[in-house]
């Protein structure tokens, strides 16, 4: 997984943190918990503002 594959980023928060509200993770936390996903395998400093932000937004959209 790279910080492009923001479906597969969220479905996997989604399924290891199902108890988590995404509008309250704060975007350290997020950038932290994607870089511990099993199966990512992307430069942490690859990430930026944006590519969290449509993280948390198709992280929510997963947990309707």
């Amino acid at each position: 997984m790279k910080w492009t594959d923001t479906l597969r980023i969220a479905e996997a928060l989604y399924d290891k943190f199902p108890e988590i509200d995404p509008l309250t993770v704060r975007f350290t936390d997020l950038h932290r918990w994607v870089t511990e996903l099993d199966g990512f395998d992307d430069l942490a400093d690859r990430s930026g503002e944006k590519i969290l932000e449509a993280i948390q937004m198709a992280w929510i959209d997963e947990a309707k």
